[in-house]
């Protein structure tokens, strides 16, 4: 169990760390906090580039987190935290698939992130090196998740609906 769940957070994660890596630096081929904190602006984020660093930096924080096995629960919480967001106010009008746009996608790293957070790192992580292990009981864990979650709806009730475009007579 303990290798399959290495393999689970070495691929999650550096996965989501270079998904951060395109907000943040515009790395494999994305578009950089300009680019995406106008993005972020047209979703009703204001402003645009302060969102954009919080959901970079959460990225790839949550991400390098997961893949070393560090810090229990609190990678996996941000990354549920991100996910929430993402699937809400980007993926949800798109249906389920990752192919029309989607939730398909944010929905597999936040339910990665909640399972992670729940089984813990496994014997193959910096937790287990360090002997943290013990600090990450399961109520601290569901704790954790809870914050997750309730970080993703506390950052969504801070968006701004975009005004609808009035019709020209």
């Amino acid at each position: 169990m303990d290798s399959g769940i290495l393999v689970l957070r070495i691929v999650l994660g550096l996965l989501l760390a270079a998904h951060g890596a395109q907000k943040l630096f515009g790395w494999f081929g994305g578009h950089g906090l300009a680019g995406t904190g106008g993005f972020f602006e047209s979703l009703g984020f204001h402003p645009g580039r302060f969102f954009a660093t919080v959901a970079a930096v959460s990225e790839v924080g949550s991400g390098l987190l997961i893949a070393l096995g560090l810090f229990g629960p609190i990678g996996p919480a941000l990354m549920v935290s991100v996910m929430i967001v993402a699937a809400v106010s980007v993926h949800g009008p798109n249906g389920l698939f990752a192919a029309s746009n989607g939730i398909e996608m944010p929905l597999l790293y936040g339910i990665g992130g909640a399972a992670l957070a729940l089984t813990g790192p496994g014997r193959y992580s910096l937790d287990a090196l360090l002997g943290l292990t013990s600090l990450w009981s399961p109520a601290l864990s569901w704790a954790a998740l809870g914050a997750g979650i309730l970080g993703g709806i506390a950052n969504l009730a801070l968006r701004r609906k975009p005004a609808p475009a009035s019709a020209a007579g």
